[in-house]
């Protein structure tokens, strides 16, 4: 008995050795806040404090010093974000997550991200300061690489760390360019669609933009085939297993000091990008003699792409023009090397790239490339046949000078220095967003601009073979939409649709009207704005379409068709103010009837796949008021009841029924229970959250939330036929900037400022953004030094 205890004793003795040999390592991997380090490049001691959310006010006696810092302190909380972001353009996530990412690494290899970024940094000036400066921060994140702790993905991944470059902030860059994927969604399955149905079945689509839908106004100011749908399932995959966020829309809006309390510009952001974790912004306030900006840090790019100052704030939205077209082209019969061009066949560029998967071989992977672009329909093994589909990108057709832009509008002192950059930024395509301590406000479409034939719609696959259906020309900026200092005295951006330029809306994936509408109610009802009011309004959880969609399909309800039960729960859904509290159960009833009203509609004709790939569109929630307010459509009928033909009477009363019995079936009967909070969760994954084993400690959540598709507080959701609701994009950031007390502007992050799951800030803001509260973004230098949780301070090597 004495030897099993003294056995046991051991046993347990070396159990607890392990145990604080794993902890000790653990805690090894932890960010430093605070003591002493050493930076190679440094000129002068840069002094680093963090606030108590992990924030850091970097002073410094330079830029340079300033920069490299940044790049410390950023790789030592998000580096394996970074290292993410700057494998996608190179096809480099098959060697971290295997063969299951082979097709997204063919995808992003063929877009050419990689090979532009290299271009583009050999023609570098390597003494321009915009240059001299993003090597300050590379070298920052280098050192951190070199000497900071691996990040514990590092090791459960089995990848090593690598010294960043300038190539790998261009490709950081290439890959925010690209992120807006509405093209490839949405060009092929439209084509499809009319090539299979014929076009009477795209009327009802809103596909193009609506001349009666709500318009961002302009104001300038005068001072004195075939093979398309395996297109579709081979992007819908390839975007499908992308481990990163996509950019999908936003809300901003600029207030003039003429409708504020204190008579000074208020500016509120809250840019809509898809959920994950670490969350998309890294913030940080960089301070020293000639520079000062409080701003937003995407992973591996140096300069802010939302900031502020004392004398001005900027902010961004999705413009969602429509910047990739695609082209059948034709392969020579007589020789399988070339392509048809008005000039005669000439020879497709063959482009051989190798790919790294992790525990197995290495792929070589080829592609043809034609004198617009890719050949993206030949990308996958599973495509052989077929007319080959190209693609052409503005990205890769101007001289990329983004980085120049986002140094100058981070460097912009007043409005027309900050003007002045914007021509720069060529894709993607935005909305900027301005404010000054001035009280100028301003919005501009910033984007190279592109005029097309007046027969063409960009929307469907274009004609390569005959040189008819190519762009005419370049717009200058100066013809953007634009609104400076408008009379109505704010700017605003919903994503929607601007007005014309020079007469024509411009093509895009806009989404509906209905943020705007509900932005413009009520910026036009109040004159005496603040800060608090402001923060109000970026969370508010009501839509003014929806129950007027509510009011549509009711028409069309039979009575005679539901129980008692059933119509006292339409009476109540009839009432329904459009909001989207927690304990809201008409939220619910509406979005589970709006699903079943779009499934009868669309499935029959386009199949389980495609109708997934419709609901992944903008269009698609761009059609829905429209579809119930109209009486006749093409789509009605049922095309699998050959001798019924449906009407809308028939499709509506159907969903309704559906709707009712499958949340009895769900929950029970009652309203009461089937309460928004029940369905509509939010949960942060990271892409190793994806082990079960590891969900906890990566993953961020689950949360119930409140707010919905399309209203102001934005939590974007896919429809699906569980009727469960998991929130994939919505606000990455909210931001309120006003100048009346610019020290006490306001933000909040969806989780916390770390991508490290063993730092403290790595979920500390995420009840906080739930429940749509904000924290202080401080600039007073008393308070920082008064107040720091920590100070790390950074020497020169001696």
């Amino acid at each position: 008995m004495k030897k099993l205890k003294k056995i046991l004793w051991i046993l347990l003795s070396l159990l607890g050795i392990v145990a604080l040999i794993a902890g000790i390592f653990l805690y090894s991997l932890k960010p430093s806040y605070s003591g002493k380090k050493q930076l190679s490049n440094l000129s002068a001691e840069v002094k680093v404090y963090f606030d108590s959310y992990g924030i850091p006010h970097i002073y410094a006696q330079n830029e340079l010093d300033a920069f490299e810092a940044l790049g410390y302190v950023h790789a030592q909380d998000r580096l394996w974000q970074m290292e993410l972001l700057r494998r996608v353009a190179k096809g480099g996530l098959s060697e971290v997550f295997g063969s299951k990412l082979v097709g997204t690494d063919k995808f992003f290899l063929s877009l050419g991200i990689d090979d532009a970024s290299k271009k583009t940094v050999a023609s570098l000036n390597m003494s321009d300061p915009m240059v001299k400066i993003s090597e300050s921060y590379v070298k920052g994140i280098n050192q951190f690489v070199e000497e900071g702790p691996t990040p514990v993905e590092f090791y459960l991944t089995g990848i090593k760390k690598r010294p960043f470059t300038l190539t790998d902030v261009y490709n950081s860059i290439g890959y925010m360019a690209f992120n807006f994927a509405m093209a490839h969604k949405t060009d092929p399955l439209l084509t499809d669609i009319k090539n299979k149905l014929g076009p009477e079945y795209l009327f009802d689509l809103e596909v193009d933009a609506n001349p009666n839908s709500l318009a961002i106004k302009n104001y300038r100011k005068v001072e004195k085939k075939e093979g398309e749908d395996k297109l579709e399932k081979l992007i819908a995959a390839a975007l499908k297993q992308l481990p990163v966020p996509l950019f999908e829309g936003s809300n901003s809006w600029v207030i003039s000091p003429s409708k504020t309390k204190n008579k000074k510009v208020i500016l509120a952001n809250d840019p809509h990008i898809d959920f994950a974790q670490p969350s998309v912004w890294y913030e940080a306030h960089l301070i020293t003699p000639t520079y000062e900006k409080y701003g937003y840090h995407f992973a591996g790019i140096p300069f802010p792409l939302l900031g502020h100052d004392r004398n001005l704030a900027y902010g961004l939205t999705m413009f969602e023009n429509d910047d990739i077209d695609f082209y059948y082209e034709q392969t020579n019969p007589a020789d399988s090397t070339q392509y048809k061009t008005p000039d005669g066949w000439v020879a497709y560029e063959i482009v051989s790239k190798i790919i790294k998967v992790k525990d197995t071989a290495d792929i070589t992977f080829s592609f043809k490339k034609t004198r617009r672009g890719p050949v993206i329909s030949g990308i996958a093994d599973q495509i052989k046949e077929g007319q080959p589909i190209s693609m052409s990108w503005i990205y890769d057709k101007v001289d990329n000078k983004v980085m120049d832009a986002v140094y100058g509008m981070s460097h912009a002192r007043n409005l027309e220095e900050f003007k002045k950059a914007l021509p720069n930024i060529h894709a993607p395509g935005l909305s900027v967003m301005y404010g000054d301590a001035e009280g100028n406000v301003a919005w501009w479409a910033v984007a190279k601009l592109y005029q097309m034939p007046d027969s063409i719609n960009t929307k469907f696959i274009l004609d390569g073979t005959t040189g008819n259906e190519e762009p005419v020309r370049y717009l200058d900026f100066s013809e953007n939409p634009q609104a400076i200092n408008p009379p109505w005295n704010y700017v605003y951006s919903a994503n929607n649709q601007p007005e014309a330029a020079n007469g024509k809306l411009y093509p895009g994936y806009y989404l509906p009207e209905n943020r705007a509408r509900r932005i413009v109610q009520l910026l036009e009802a109040k004159n005496n704005w603040d800060s608090e009011a402001t923060a109000k309004m970026i969370t508010d959880v009501v839509s003014t379409i929806n129950p007027e969609i509510v009011t549509d399909l009711a028409k069309s309800i039979d009575v005679q068709k539901l129980t008692d039960r059933q119509l006292k729960e339409l009476d109540k859904l009839s009432a329904w103010k459009g909001d989207y509290p927690l304990d809201s159960a008409e939220a619910t009833i509406f979005h589970r009837w709006i699903y079943y009203f779009l499934k009868n509609t669309f499935e029959d004709e386009l199949g389980k796949e495609q109708f997934e790939q419709l609901l992944a569109t903008h269009f698609l929630k761009r059609l829905i008021a429209p579809m119930a307010e109209k009486e006749k459509s093409v789509w009605w009928d049922n095309i699998n009841t050959k001798d019924v033909v449906e009407t809308k009477k028939d499709i509506v009363n159907a969903s309704f029924i559906q709707a009712i019995m499958s949340l009895k079936a769900d929950f029970g009967d009652g309203m009461d229970k089937w309460t928004w909070g029940r369905v509509h969760s939010l949960e942060h994954e990271h892409p190793i959250g994806q082990v079960k084993a590891l969900r906890s400690f990566f993953n961020v959540g689950p949360f119930p939330v409140n707010g919905s598709r399309e209203v102001i507080n934005n939590m974007g959701f896919p429809y699906t036929d569980t009727g469960f609701y998991k929130v994939g994009t919505g606000p990455s950031t909210r931001r309120i900037i006003d100048f009346s007390d610019i020290e006490n502007s306001m933000s909040i992050l969806p989780t916390g400022q770390s991508g490290n799951p063993l730092s403290p800030h790595y979920k500390d803001q995420a009840k906080m953004f739930v429940n749509g509260e904000f924290r202080k973004m401080m600039m007073n230098k008393v308070e920082i030094e008064a107040t720091s949780s920590n100070l790390l301070v950074f020497k020169p090597k001696e």
